[in-house]
């Protein structure tokens, strides 16, 4: 089966800008997040720092406002109390450099972080402490999950980083894929979860915290989407009052010793991130946007040197295209739609037997479902084709400005 969605709103004109003097105020509500009383819908990408040398201007020539990074534990602290931020595991440096390029910043402080990294990025240290469990309602493990992620957050403060401090990091995240594995905790689980959200929180960053795959993460924690298809699978925030944020759409997928590369198109990714955001999705970030390299013992077990080298950036930060330059233009069409999509109503026709329009006054967005056909519709008098597979962008519901499977 296969559908045709219009997208249909109309707003106003919001001004959008990420530099700036002074204190930004970060809040969200059900829509999206809110950045100086401004509702926002933000693409991101994930960049690494001790896995590459960070192309950051190429991310933000492709369209991106945020840059997202994982925070690597054992990296920065190998021994107990040897903190290391020399080199490539300068995160301050990182976060600096994006705020030089004008773009918004998350930091995914974990400290659990999997991330295809040796021991998911905890120091192999914990392992001598007396009684400690790793990520359950352990007293020992706490204390030295809370010892570090109040590490990092205060040397985002010291350097005024956060963008309550003028800095640009607008989002931070606690715990990673936890709802895959809370289960096997039992009554250890979500005691846990609950003590991560509140510490997390009580740190004032004064900006918002999310947690992936983690459908009952505790107010006022978003809860968010990883995998390809978040636009089909998403279950939606567990709050009418949070938005949509989807931390990982996978561009490819990391490889183990003897599997063949993971390909995945530029037009796949183009259809669910466009239908992630008429399905009112505000926040997308590419895992990986950029590629790397796991230097030395870094690599979780069996996973290959070379890390995401299928993202638009490559391992080395070259354009793999069509990849990057698709994306591109698929920014560019989705932002010509930010004012109605932001401040608009919308609505959902149905156009044919599998077919549908979702649709406001100034922006549609028309979706067709079906893998095998090419389909044509009619709509407000004019003759529409989509490709099996694709989406339409119409900035002014008339001219078509972009297709997802026409690179």
């Amino acid at each position: 089966m296969g559908s045709w969605l219009f997208l249909f709103i109309v707003g106003l004109f919001l001004a959008a800008s990420v530099s700036g003097v002074g204190s930004r105020n970060v809040t969200y509500d059900g829509r999206s997040l809110i950045i100086d009383g401004q509702h926002k819908i933000l693409f991101s990408g994930s960049i690494h720092y001790p896995r590459s040398t960070p192309q950051i201007a190429k991310a933000k020539a492709g369209g991106l406002d945020v840059i997202e990074t994982l925070v690597f534990w054992n990296l920065h602290e190998p021994q107990p109390e040897q903190f290391d931020f020399s080199g490539q595991r300068d995160i301050v440096r990182f976060i600096k450099e994006i705020q030089a390029q004008g773009l918004y910043a998350c930091i995914r402080i974990g400290p659990f972080i999997q991330g295809e990294w040796s021991y998911g990025g905890l120091p192999f240290w914990l392992h001598d402490i007396p009684g400690i469990v790793y990520r359950s309602d352990n007293e020992p493990f706490k204390y030295q999950m809370k010892k570090f992620v109040s590490k990092i957050v205060n040397m985002m403060k010291a350097e005024k980083l956060y963008a309550s401090q003028g800095g640009p990091i607008i989002l931070s995240q606690i715990e990673n894929e936890y709802g895959m594995v809370e289960a096997a905790f039992r009554d250890k689980g979500p005691p846990y979860i609950r003590w991560a959200a509140e510490m997390a929180v009580g740190l004032q960053t004064g900006v918002p915290w999310v947690m992936c795959k983690q459908n009952n993460a505790p107010d006022p924690v978003i809860n968010a989407c990883n995998g390809r298809r978040c636009g089909e699978t998403f279950p939606g925030p567990n709050s009418p009052n949070k938005p949509a944020i989807w931390t990982e759409n996978w561009t490819s997928f990391y490889q183990v010793y003897g599997d063949e590369p993971d390909i995945r198109s530029a037009e796949d990714i183009a259809f669910h991130v466009a239908l992630f955001i008429a399905k009112k999705g505000s926040y997308v970030n590419y895992y990986m946007y950029h590629g790397g390299t796991n230097f030395g013992r870094t690599a979780a077990a069996y996973v290959l040197t070379s890390y995401y080298d299928q993202a638009p950036l490559d391992e080395y930060g070259l354009f793999r295209q069509p990849k990057w330059g698709h994306l591109k233009e698929l920014h560019a069409a989705i932002k010509l739609c930010l004012n109605p999509m932001l401040s608009g109503e919308y609505t959902t026709m149905a156009l044919g037997k599998s077919q549908e329009r979702e649709f406001s006054r100034l922006c549609c967005f028309s979706v067709n479902n079906d893998t095998r056909k090419t389909v044509v519709v009619t709509f407000q008098d004019s003759l529409y084709e989509l490709p099996p597979k694709s989406i339409s962008i119409l900035p002014d519901c008339k001219t078509v400005a972009f297709n997802t499977a026409k690179v």
